[in-house]
């Protein structure tokens, strides 16, 4: 069941999908007739965050969904003592996360350019598949990144150019990497849109 505040932001989402802007902007455009400074074109809503928990791993400081919002802040500290101080969530092993965006949309830029960053964290190399959806039920798979930074070409995955999306799932991939300790899963930091259109209030 979805929270007040949940409910509330994603009536924003709905809202800022109908006012959105249509000429998409690339990573480094700063023209002020696309979106303006590109900084704050990051997921900011958690809309689920469903980490799988075992022998209670991750533990509770590594399982702040908040800390994967907004821009990427890791500092190269992989252990927390809290969730306010950490800057990050640990998934779980084969747990996910959904992300959704209320000032930016990604958009399908109909070209080989990459339309999506994910900041994976960490001392472990850790696989992660990733799903794109407009509307929280279709969901569109667009491959998998592997550990570290990594950026994904949505276009090569077959939306139609131009077309928006509102929210990212991220699962880990519970076949790879170690599958206890603290910080058990990806280790998600921040998920960043490169191919994007501002809504109208963002």
């Amino acid at each position: 069941m979805w929270s007040a505040r949940t409910a509330f932001a994603l009536g924003i989402v709905l809202v800022a999908v109908a006012c959105r802007q249509t000429a998409p902007a690339k990573e480094g455009d700063t023209s002020d007739d696309q979106t303006g400074d590109r900084t704050g074109a990051y997921a900011d809503i958690v809309i689920d965050y469903a980490p799988v928990i075992l022998g209670e791993e991750p533990t509770e400081p590594h399982r702040g969904g908040d800390n994967a919002l907004e821009a990427p802040d890791y500092a190269g500290v992989n252990s927390c003592s809290s969730m306010g101080t950490c800057t990050f969530v640990s998934l779980g092993d084969g747990g996910s996360i959904t992300l959704g965006f209320l000032d930016h949309l990604i958009v399908a830029s109909g070209d080989a350019a990459p339309d999506l960053r994910i900041y994976e964290v960490g001392p472990d190399i850790e696989d992660t598949f990733v799903e794109i959806s407009g509307d929280n039920a279709t969901w569109l798979s667009v491959g998998a990144v592997f550990g570290s930074t990594a950026t994904i070409d949505i276009d090569a995955y077959g939306p139609e150019s131009g077309s928006t999306f509102v929210y990212v799932r991220l699962t880990d991939d519970s076949s790879q990497g170690r599958q206890s300790k603290g910080t058990v899963g990806a280790d998600i930091d921040a998920v960043e849109a490169l191919s994007f259109v501002a809504t109208q209030d963002g």
